[in-house]
C-alpha cells in the first residue's frame, strides 16, 4: 500500500492517518453546526453590535455605470491641454481595453468650489457647490478593464468569482434598522455586466441578498414592488402564511436543516410586512412641490429619472434601510463622442446628487450616512475613436461625503496626465475596507465561513484609509 513519508517522519499509511484526523473533521462539522444555529438564533436582519463605534449607520451608492472619465470631471489635468494632440510620453499599459491615439484635452474647464477650493469640471456645478462636504479621492485602481469583471470587483471584491455583494456584507455584519423593510435596496439596477451577480449575497445567507427595486430597462417612475399592494385582507394572508409556516415546520422536521427552505419563509415573512410599510416609504407624492424641484423631478425633465432614483434613496435611508443604491446605467461608455454625451449624463444626475446631499444635511442625515459615487473605472486620456477614450483602471476618482469623512479635502494623486494612480493610490480593496470602517466594521474579522475557509469582502487584502476620516 502506499505510504506517505519524508526524511523527517516514519512511514504513515493512509488509513492510520484518517484515523489520526477523525477527530479533527468531526470538529470542523461541529463548528459548521454551531455556526449554523448560532446564526439562525434570531432573525437575519436584526440589528447586531459593530466591532467598534461606527462614524455611519448606513451607505448609498451613486453608481455611474460605464466609467465616468476622471480627467474631465474631478482630476484636472492643465498638461492635457498643453500637450493635446501629442503622444503620451509615458508607457501606455502592458493590456490595453483597445488601441487609444495621441492625447485628448479636456473640453471642460475646471474651476474651485466652496470654501475648499476643490476643483470640479463645468460638467457638474451644482455638485461643485457642494464641494466642502466631499472627499475626492483620486488615485483609486482596480485591475480589470472589461465592464463585466469591474463591476463584479466593485460591488463585490473578486472580478474573477461569485461573491457577495458589498451591500450584503453590510446587511450580513449590521443587520437592518427597520424589520419591515430589506436591509439592501437596489434602486433600477443594471441587467447586463454581471447583471444579479451586482447584488447578489452568494453563499452569504439569503436574507442578505439585495432587493431590486426597477430595473434598468424601465423607467424609475415605473419602478415597483411587484404586488406590494395586497390583493387579499391582512387577516387572510396571515392565516395563509401561518398554514404554510405549519406545513413548510412540519417538512423541515423530517428533513432536516435546510437553509434554502427556511429564507423562503423568512421571505415570505419579510413580504408581508412590507406591504404595510414599503408603499408610504417609496410614494414620492408625499414630497413637497419644493422637495421635487430641487432633485429635478418632473415629466419631460432630464434630472425625472435618476432624481426619483435619489429621493427614494433619501426615504428608504430615513426608513432605516441600511444599504441603497442607485444606478444610472448603462450610459457612460464614451469610446466616442465624449463631449456631447458625458454632457447629457452629467446633466441626468448633477442637479439629483446635489439636492440627495443638501436634503440629508438640512435633515441632519449626512453626519451618519455614507454617501459614495463613482464607475467601475476610468478613462484613458489617450484618445480613442476621435472624440472619446478607453477603459481605464489604472487611475479613476471617485468621492465619499458625509458618515464621518472629511468633507472639503482631496486625497492622492495621478500622474500630470491622469493615466496612472501614483501617490496615496487606494486599491478597490482598500476602498472597501475603508467603508466597512466607517460602518464600524473590521474588514478582518467580517468573514463567513464556506467550502472549507473564512471569506470576506477584501479577500486577503485590503488597508483601510484612516486619512479620510481621522
Amino acid at each position: 500500500m502506499p505510504t506517505f513519508c519524508n526524511t523527517l517522519a516514519p512511514a504513515v499509511s493512509r488509513r492510520d492517518m484518517l484515523k489520526l484526523s477523525a477527530n479533527s473533521f468531526g470538529l470542523l462539522a461541529l463548528a459548521d453546526m454551531l455556526h449554523a444555529r448560532e446564526t439562525k438564533s434570531a432573525s437575519a436582519l436584526a440589528p447586531r453590535p459593530t466591532h467598534f463605534a461606527p462614524k455611519a449607520k448606513r451607505v448609498i451608492f451613486l453608481f455611474m455605470h460605464g466609467g465616468p472619465s476622471q480627467v474631465d470631471t474631478f482630476d484636472p489635468k492643465p498638461l492635457l491641454k498643453k500637450h493635446n494632440g501629442k503622444p503620451y510620453p509615458g508607457q501606455k499599459p502592458r493590456v490595453q481595453f483597445a488601441a487609444t491615439g495621441n492625447l485628448l484635452q479636456s473640453p471642460w474647464e475646471f474651476r474651485p468650489g466652496g470654501d475648499s477650493g476643490i476643483q470640479v469640471s463645468d460638467l457638474f456645478p451644482e455638485v461643485r457647490k457642494r464641494a466642502d462636504d466631499l472627499c475626492v479621492v483620486r488615485a483609486i485602481h482596480a485591475d480589470n478593464s472589461a465592464h463585466g469583471g469591474a463591476l463584479l470587483q466593485l460591488h463585490t471584491g473578486s472580478d474573477t468569482f461569485v461573491r457577495p455583494s458589498v451591500g450584503s456584507w453590510v446587511t450580513y455584519g449590521l443587520g437592518s434598522e427597520n424589520q419591515n423593510l430589506p436591509g439592501f435596496i437596489t434602486l433600477c439596477p443594471t441587467l447586463g455586466h454581471g447583471g444579479l451577480q451586482n447584488w447578489s449575497s452568494a453563499f452569504l445567507p439569503a436574507a442578505y441578498q439585495g432587493t431590486p427595486i426597477g430595473h434598468s430597462g424601465i423607467p424609475a417612475k415605473q419602478a415597483t414592488v411587484k404586488d406590494i399592494v395586497p390583493a387579499a385582507s391582512p387577516e387572510l394572508q396571515r392565516m395563509q402564511l401561518d398554514l404554510l409556516k405549519e406545513i413548510n415546520a412540519t417538512h423541515l422536521t423530517k428533513s432536516g436543516p435546510d437553509a434554502a427552505l427556511e429564507a423562503r419563509i423568512g421571505s415570505f415573512e419579510l413580504a408581508f410586512r412590507m406591504q404595510a410599510e414599503a408603499p408610504t416609504v417609496t410614494d414620492l407624492s408625499k414630497e413637497t412641490v419644493k422637495t421635487l424641484e430641487s432633485y429635478g423631478i418632473g415629466d419631460g425633465k432630464p434630472t425625472d429619472n435618476f432624481g426619483r432614483q435619489c429621493l427614494t434613496a433619501r426615504r428608504l435611508a430615513e426608513a432605516g434601510v441600511r444599504f441603497i443604491q442607485c444606478t444610472h446605467s448603462y450610459k457612460w461608455d464614451q469610446h466616442e463622442n465624449l463631449k456631447k454625451d458625458h454632457t447629457k449624463n452629467a446633466l441626468e444626475v448633477d442637479k439629483p446628487i446635489a439636492a440627495l446631499l443638501a436634503d440629508l444635511k438640512q435633515r441632519d442625515l449626512l453626519k451618519d450616512t455614507l454617501v459614495w459615487w463613482g464607475g467601475e473605472f476610468g478613462r484613458t486620456p489617450a484618445a480613442q475613436g476621435g472624440d472619446g477614450r478607453d477603459h481605464n483602471p489604472h487611475a479613476f476618482s471617485m468621492w465619499l461625503a458625509g458618515g464621518g469623512i472629511n468633507g472639503g479635502m482631496v486625497h492622492g494623486a495621478t500622474d500630470d496626465f491622469g493615466y496612472y494612480a501614483v501617490d496615496k493610490k487606494v486599491h478597490m480593496h482598500d476602498l472597501h475596507a475603508t467603508i466597512l470602517h466607517l460602518l464600524g466594521l473590521d474588514h478582518e474579522k467580517l468573514t463567513y465561513r464556506h467550502a472549507g475557509r473564512d471569506f470576506r469582502l477584501t479577500d486577503v487584502k485590503g488597508t483601510v484609509v484612516k486619512e479620510l476620516f481621522e
